[in-house]
């Protein structure tokens, strides 16, 4: 028996949605939640971004829209070719086309009628739970849109006697052919930069994201992914490495984009620590603070504190060294609010970043004072933290001790 296609349209990569300024990682949902639901009902799943050799939507992304089985559309993140392939399938197909997005965010007004399946992030991850949660219900989900092909596109509930477009089986199937035959260009190439990232190989990952970025020139994603691995390569000198990074993230700039804003905030920060130039230091607060300002993510709160620590301890004037002091302390003082609440939440324990959250914690409450509950969370991140995790932590600790004079 031939087996059914599942259509998925979506984002890739780490993606900020413009309503709450959360950045989520759409392939841990892609892989974590999308797939397996898929497979479990028995369909063959096919990811749009799989299928592309270029950003342009060509005939086999048609193809798909209008003959496959079931489409899954995962809207988060406002994803502009997510909603306009959405929009295409409504206009073709009545039925078996199913909307998801994260919980969180606004939905566009348009679809903000529509029934829409909803997922939880734990930050940039999912946690374990959840994870089971949506694989169970969005296969269920996907049974009974099956089983009972209810009219779900908003144009067909409206004129019922519209007749969708028809593609001949035999030009479908000679379009599924030659998919088949390609090798998935996107989806390998992103897998094996992120496989040599997760090994430190940023000068061949480096190589990746830039023959990626060159099939889809538009894609954000990419870019920053790209710029962080040229910095982080060191090569041919960390100076020339930093300058690089930098020429390649000016292209997504002026942004206001949490990513992109941390990864310029970085590249700045490197910049002045290696040639004490103050203009480098400026730049590194401004990407900073405006990314804190609008994600309250605690790593770029942390930095945007630092590098106003380190400002504060190189001027002369008396009024602005009280400004950087007293706005690193409200960063740090947010920053353990924010905090305080993640941790006490039922699903802490599952998030990815735990380890990280605990050393931000422990940090801040070290710089305010706070240190009574210093002892409590530094045990907690030493108990799961790698050895290189530790140093990378005392190497940081001891940085802002010497800065504030601790």
């Amino acid at each position: 028996m031939k087996k059914k296609i599942c259509f998925v349209i979506m984002g890739f990569g780490k993606k900020t949605d413009p309503s709450t300024g959360k950045t989520f990682d759409l392939d841990k949902t892609y892989k974590n939640i999308i797939q397996p639901a898929v497979l479990l009902s028995e369909y063959e799943c096919v990811r749009a971004d799989e299928i592309q050799d270029s950003g342009i939507i060509d005939k086999s992304m048609y193809a798909l829209l209008i003959q496959s089985d079931l489409v899954i559309a995962d809207i988060s993140t406002y994803n502009p070719n997510a909603i306009y392939e959405l929009g295409i399938r409504h206009a073709v197909k009545p039925f078996s086309t199913i909307v998801i997005k994260e919980e969180e965010g606004k939905l566009p007004f348009d679809l903000d009628h529509t029934r829409t399946f909803k997922y939880s992030h734990l930050g940039e991850d999912i946690g374990t739970d959840e994870a089971k949660r949506c694989v169970k219900d969005l296969s269920d989900l996907i049974n009974v849109v099956s089983k009972n092909q209810n009219t779900d596109s908003p144009l067909y509930e409206y004129f019922s006697a519209i007749q969708p477009p028809k593609l001949s089986d035999e030009e479908f199937n000679a379009i599924i052919t030659e998919l088949a035959d390609k090798e998935k260009h996107i989806f390998a190439i992103v897998e094996n930069a992120k496989k040599l990232m997760s090994e430190n190989d940023f000068i061949n990952a480096y190589k990746y994201w830039d023959k990626a970025s060159k099939i889809i020139e538009s894609e954000t994603f990419f870019i920053q992914q790209k710029a962080l691995c040229r910095y982080k390569s060191k090569e041919p000198s960390e100076q020339m490495s930093l300058s690089d990074a930098l020429n390649i993230i000016e292209d997504l700039l002026p942004s206001n984009d949490p990513e992109t804003l941390g990864i310029t905030g970085s590249i700045y920060k490197r910049l002045y620590l290696i040639n004490k130039d103050i203009e480098f230091l400026n730049r590194a607060i401004d990407n900073y603070g405006k990314g804190w300002k609008i994600s309250e993510n605690y790593y770029t709160g942390e930095n945007y504190a630092f590098c106003l620590n380190m400002k504060s301890s190189i001027i002369d004037d008396a009024k602005e060294k009280i400004y950087c002091e007293i706005e690193a302390q409200k960063t740090r003082e947010n920053i353990v609010k924010n905090l305080e609440e993640i941790i006490i939440d039922d699903n802490f324990e599952n998030r990815i970043d735990l380890k990280w959250i605990y050393a931000s914690l422990a940090n801040c409450y070290y710089i305010l004072n706070r240190k009574s509950e210093v002892k409590d969370i530094e045990e907690k991140f030493y108990e799961v933290a790698l050895d290189w995790e530790k140093e990378t932590y005392k190497s940081s600790k001891n940085q802002i001790k010497q800065i504030l004079n601790l």
